[in-house]
């Protein structure tokens, strides 16, 4: 089904080219904001100081842990607003339109005032050194003010991506990306105001880039038209969000917590490697959101097939993704790590920080392609409306590996290198639980879709 230019038909025609189509906007957008982030932490990196550096990266994990809940949320309005689509069933789009941009809403000033509220106890919590837990609160407090404007764009995007609009969130990306390096290097190099400036910039970004896609989405002339005077939640649609999107928040935010353990973790070195961490988790970055775009588009190809019934198509899908992950996280983890030594650079000139940088990335650049795989058995199962039980199985595999590294064995072999091998192994263990469930829910997925037709025929 397609209405504009824009859009991709998912469930008609060939598929890899078409995954490739949906896939490479979302990788382009993700790597570009990871580039404008990267321009935050290199501009303070190198015109603030390594404590500055230390004090942007020190709050990544902690707010992801705020935020992924409701980030989560956005993947149930994604699958339903595909499915609903697909099947042509325009006035349960339109709800599911105006309840997901209202719970966008809602969440983004409530995560606001918490974020203001409790970044120096949440900080404190994690163990931030004294010398830049100052630092470190000034900017969360900053970036926390800009959450609503964070959350109506992603939601907004969450749309569009349903229907197989990818390039133009890429446009919108760009233009706020672009505003956003130009106000860092002024607030950071001509006003001098270091951290602050920083999240300063990225408010500003993120203003723009809402406002965008929310005038995108209420100039389109179909479904998903958003017109503001009936934005209201509605009970049912939102039920439905939920059903698929809390799961995967909590998730998402469970395993950030684990993260911010092992940023606990780091921190016990000192800032030094805090700082290593910091450029370290940013190259990763890059790998995630790339193998991630991937899992967007098996998950919203899935969401639509299943919705017409096309159960072959479906699995054609998931085949296809998992050769394209492997591809794609294979070849640039290499280069990774190669690399390592002058991507590292980039971020800072300290050989210090960079030996640390070098550390971390040796164990979990290349292997990256399991992260992938692990990820696209949950994204097909949400596709098809199972979110729960990929949940547990996620929250057990790579959160319960990674509490029993970083407090079972990490205290014996303190270094870098064995805290992070934790990474490929809750990767591993991780993939083969997801692999296991995503058989048993294709087998009741196949006799569902079957017995639809077979009443359908009936009629």
């Amino acid at each position: 089904m397609k209405n504009n230019k824009y859009e991709i038909d998912m469930v008609n025609g060939s598929i890899m080219d078409k995954l490739i189509s949906f896939a490479l906007p979302l990788m382009i957008s993700g790597i570009l904001q990871l580039a404008f982030n990267a321009v935050d932490i290199i501009v303070v990196g190198q015109f603030s100081g390594s404590k500055s550096l230390a004090a942007v990266g020190s709050t990544t994990a902690l707010i992801n842990v705020f935020v992924n809940l409701f980030m989560g949320i956005s993947l149930g309005a994604n699958v339903l607003a595909a499915r609903f689509y697909a099947a042509g069933k325009d006035k349960e789009m339109s709800k599911t339109v105006h309840t997901a941009i209202m719970i966008a809403l809602i969440s983004g000033i409530v995560m606001g005032v918490v974020g203001v509220i409790f970044a120096r106890g949440a900080l404190e919590i994690m163990g931030t050194p004294d010398d830049v837990i100052g630092l470190s609160t000034i900017y969360m407090r900053i970036y926390f003010c800009g959450m609503p404007f964070f959350m109506l764009y992603n939601y907004g995007a969450a749309i569009l991506r349903a229907v197989g609009d990818t390039k133009r969130p890429l446009i919108f990306l760009i233009i706020s990306g672009c505003i956003n390096a130009l106000l860092n290097l002024f607030f950071v190099i001509v006003c001098k105001l270091g951290v602050a400036g920083v999240a300063i910039g990225t408010i500003v970004s993120q203003f723009v880039s809402c406002v965008l896609v929310l005038y995108c989405l209420s100039k389109a002339d179909t479904s998903y038209k958003l017109c503001f005077n009936k934005l209201a939640i509605d009970k049912a649609y939102m039920l439905q969000i939920f059903q698929v999107g809390i799961p995967a928040g909590i998730q998402s935010t469970v395993i950030n917590i684990s993260n911010a353990m092992l940023q606990s973790s780091v921190n016990s070195f000192g800032s030094i490697a805090m700082a290593g961490y910091t450029a370290a988790n940013n190259i990763l970055g890059f790998l995630y959101v790339s193998v991630n775009s991937i899992t967007q588009a098996c998950m919203s190809f899935t969401s639509q097939n299943y919705a017409v019934g096309k159960q072959k198509r479906m699995d054609r899908v998931l085949i296809d993704c998992l050769f394209l992950t492997t591809a794609v996280a294979l070849v640039m983890g290499s280069a990774s790590y190669i690399f390592g030594t002058q991507i590292l650079g980039i971020y800072t000139s300290n050989s210090d920080v960079i030996k640390s940088g070098l550390e971390i990335i040796s164990i979990t650049t290349i292997p990256y392609f399991l992260c992938g795989i692990m990820d696209l058995f949950p994204g097909a199962l949400r596709g098809m409306g199972y979110s729960t039980v990929p949940m547990i199985l996620s929250i057990i595999g790579t959160v319960g590996v990674r509490i029993i590294w970083i407090y079972g064995l990490f205290p014996s072999h303190r270094s870098l290198f064995f805290l992070f091998i934790s990474y490929p192994g809750s990767w591993i263990a991780t993939i083969i639980m997801q692999a296991i469930c995503y058989m048993f829910v294709r087998n009741k997925v196949k006799a569902t879709i079957g017995a639809r037709k077979l009443a359908n025929l009936k009629k």
